[in-house]
């Protein structure tokens, strides 16, 4: 197995393909992650990202009409969906670690397990606020911030720990990825603001940049350009999710905080069918894909969530 910057260095300029898959609901067996990935195999894509989303919480009403917040988690985690990918295809598989949810310890424990399992690869993200509360809020003992659980990883990198008496410490050997937004993250007051917090990601360890979605490939170029007049120069992939439904339209602006061009818009509109709108998302992520794969990037990488159909299409015609 390898870390996914070498994948991208053994390429030589040639652009890989790699996929994202959410998590199944609890109840779900492997299997139906499985026959998710399956069809996609044939595509050699080097490596899968495997999501996570922090703990929700529902509020139980108990005597005396108080209520007690209780958590609940609805999907499993992703380490040991990562080393049951690995097992079976053979692929290098990238967990998503987040600051929410999760102390400190609880991620170093994590990183442990990940690290006997012989996956080499994170994706170091701060994660979304849980949404009844409508803003991000650290857990308590946790990390705030991306770059401080960059900082720790790198840290466990160099043989260094939170409990600094472990004796014979080890150093993990992680590849830090990191998000990038060619669009700006909602929350960065302008984007000059959102690239200095992202270059100061890649001082502290991060080896590759994910983007992500956007509808726009020139949204992606600019911000690459912009990346590399910062002097941020790590390789960065563009992450890619075709249209399905025309709810879409509404719904990837509003949680995503990301423009659809007018042509996408207009063509989605005139059609009269969901499946005339699924060929749509699938014809326009097709010549994303061939703009940017001939524009030499690195790897496509396709939010795939679960819905394999659209994806082996559009690889049908591009790799």
């Amino acid at each position: 197995m390898a870390k996914i910057s070498e994948h991208i260095n053994n390429a030589k300029g040639e652009t890989l393909f790699s996929i994202e898959i959410l998590p199944p609901m609890k109840g779900h067996g492997i299997q139906k992650l499985y026959n998710q990935i399956e069809p996609l195999i044939e595509f050699q894509p080097k490596f899968i990202d495997v999501t996570y989303h922090r703990e929700e919480y529902i509020y139980k009403k108990r005597e005396h009409g108080l209520l007690e917040r209780v958590p609940i988690r609805k999907r499993p985690g992703t380490v040991g969906i990562c080393a049951a990918l690995m097992n079976r295809f053979h692929i290098d598989t990238v967990p998503h670690i987040i600051c929410g949810g999760f102390t400190r310890e609880e991620t170093e424990n994590a990183l442990i397990d990940l690290q006997f399992l012989g996956v080499d690869n994170v994706l170091a993200l701060r994660g979304d606020a849980i949404k009844s509360e409508g803003r991000f809020t650290a857990t308590p003992g946790g990390h705030e911030y991306a770059t401080d659980l960059i900082e720790q990883i790198t840290a466990m990198n160099n043989g260094k720990y939170l409990n600094q008496e472990v004796e014979n410490a080890f150093a993990t050997n992680f590849c830090i990825g990191v998000a990038g937004y060619p669009e700006k993250h909602f929350e960065a007051p302008n984007f000059q603001t959102d690239l200095k917090y992202l270059k100061r990601k890649v001082e502290l360890g991060a080896e590759y940049i994910v983007t992500q979605m956007f509808f726009d490939n020139a949204k992606y170029f600019e911000f690459v350009e912009s990346c590399r007049d910062a002097g941020i120069m790590i390789p960065i992939i563009p992450g890619l999710k075709p249209l399905k439904t025309k709810s879409q339209l509404t719904v990837l602006p509003s949680i995503f905080h990301i423009d659809l061009p007018d042509d996408l818009v207009s063509a989605v509109d005139a059609c009269k069918t969901p499946e005339a709108i699924h060929q749509v998302g699938i014809e326009w992520a097709i010549a994303q894909s061939k703009e940017l794969k001939a524009k030499g990037a690195p790897c496509l990488h396709y939010y795939a969530m679960g819905e394999p159909d659209n994806i082996v299409a559009i690889a049908k015609e591009v790799f």
